[in-house]
């Protein structure tokens, strides 16, 4: 009779708890939805592309011997190219935020708002680095801004809802959770998106994403895939954006706080033979010379542990930190040396004024090729690459400049360079296609690759074809 009695009990806990979580579910979007639209905008772009026109009545097959030799034949003709986005108003002058790769190139910029009220807008400042860029709209009416909310306090499987102009539907509203938190999916260098399974597609780049309060969580930015939505959106968290948005606003520029330092992971081994407890912090590759770093008695080997107060449990946390310290702060820094821990002071310098970036600014970038069945694009490395990373003389290869969330090698990072493919040298783009291909026509269908990593490691990976 006791054990009747327990279990009855039991259920009517259970029970009760689902209702009372049942009721923080919403109802309806439509209110929030309502006071929401006239803050978000349809962004629209155009600009002159040239393009050569094929004077033959044939074209040639990809990576053919003759696909170059008569390019220089075809007639250069200039067309009008246009793009579609989002974004949203973040003061009532018509301060709008978006994707800087919605407006990059841009000649001509409209936005619209409620898909009713169009205006010209100029851009205010843009950052490639974090994808930002923010707009104002060339009117003196008063406008109707959102505000930014406390990403930091959003938890995964909170409600979220994102508006934009998907496929050029202005006003669409979708409706999801948080999936994840601090993604990394090798955009750019600075992530830390958050997850959604809200639906985006391809004309909700620079969209917001809101909590339940109104107040803008995110900005939409990429999604897993090339077909569309599959429930996996990522957005850049607005206590990320928000700094980059204020010095946008306020300087035309990012100002990034600058150590000077190349980093790398801390593994396992390397955190057994320095006698650190675990594996943690950001181990210093190289210091850059006369860096804020070098200045501060920063030596190559040393491991960072913590930063301003911060402590680096992963090495990819480092970066964005520091980006996000105030450029000349004098910051404490906590270093692991000779196997024990010291303090050092440091003066940060700016990343954008910085040599280290001025030269990867000025740097010619070579043309990309895709890799399909890899799903990546890479470049011929050049006789720069070879003396910057201080590679052997006679070193060729394939240097990865894009890498696709869903590609068999998804593992590694754009910079990595192909050096073999089934233990043959790699010379050409097309010296790689040709070898997958002939993998691909055997019963294998498995590739054997050899690579540099960023810290010049040479390594082999297998890499599944199918």
């Amino acid at each position: 009779m006791k054990k009747i009695k327990i279990f009855i009990t039991t259920l009517i806990l259970v029970n009760f708890s689902f209702l009372t979580n049942a009721n923080d579910t919403p109802a309806s979007f439509a209110d929030l939805a309502e006071r929401l639209m006239p803050s978000v905008v349809n962004i629209s772009t155009t600009q002159t592309v040239v393009t050569n026109v094929n004077p033959f009545p044939f074209e040639f097959p990809p990576g053919s011997p003759f696909e170059d030799m008569f390019k220089d034949f075809g007639t250069p003709q200039k067309r009008k190219a246009y793009a579609l986005g989002s974004g949203f108003i973040i003061d009532k002058s018509g301060l709008v935020v978006t994707n800087n790769h919605v407006i990059k190139d841009a000649e001509d910029i409209l936005v619209r708002i409620e898909g009713l009220r169009e205006y010209e807008a100029e851009v205010i400042g843009s950052d490639p680095l974090s994808d930002l860029a923010v707009l104002k709209i060339k009117s003196n009416e008063t406008f109707q801004p959102v505000k930014f909310g406390d990403s930091d306090k959003a938890r995964i499987g909170d409600w979220v809802i994102a508006i934009g102009n998907p496929l050029g539907l202005s006003g669409t509203v979708t409706a999801g959770i948080i999936s994840a938190r601090n993604r990394n999916i090798g955009l750019n260098r600075y992530e830390d998106f958050i997850q959604t399974d809200a639906s985006i597609n391809s004309g909700n780049s620079g969209g917001p994403l809101f909590d339940m309060n109104g107040d803008v969580i995110g900005i939409n930015t990429a999604i897993l895939g090339r077909e569309g939505n599959i429930g996996i959106g990522f957005s850049i968290p607005s206590n990320s954006a928000k700094i980059i948005i204020d010095q946008l606003v306020k300087f035309g520029e990012t100002k990034r706080g600058w150590l000077g330092v190349r980093i790398q992971i801390v593994t396992k081994e390397i955190a057994s033979i320095e006698k650190l407890d675990e594996a943690r912090g950001a181990l210093v590759a190289s210091v850059a010379k006369d860096s804020p770093s070098d200045k501060a008695g920063i030596k190559a080997g040393d491991i960072i542990l913590e930063f301003n107060g911060v402590s680096i449990n992963e090495m990819q946390e480092l970066p964005g930190i520091v980006a996000k310290t105030q450029v000349g702060k004098t910051v404490k820094v906590k270093i692991w040396r000779n196997k024990k821990e010291i303090t050092k002071k440091i003066k940060l310098g700016r990343l954008e004024t910085s040599e280290d970036f001025k030269i990867a600014e000025k740097k010619p970038i070579d043309k990309s090729s895709e890799i399909k069945n890899l799903k990546i694009k890479v470049r011929l490395l050049n006789k720069e690459d070879i003396q910057e990373r201080k590679l052997p003389k006679n070193t060729s290869g394939l240097v990865i400049t894009e890498i696709s969330p869903d590609s068999p090698i998804k593992f590694l990072k754009v910079n990595n360079i192909i050096v073999e493919a089934q233990k043959k040298k790699i010379r050409s783009i097309n010296e790689l296609k040709s070898i997958i291909n002939n993998v691909l026509k055997s019963k294998e269908k498995t590739i054997l690759l050899a690579i540099y990593n960023n810290q010049n490691q040479r390594r082999y990976i297998g890499v599944d074809l199918n």
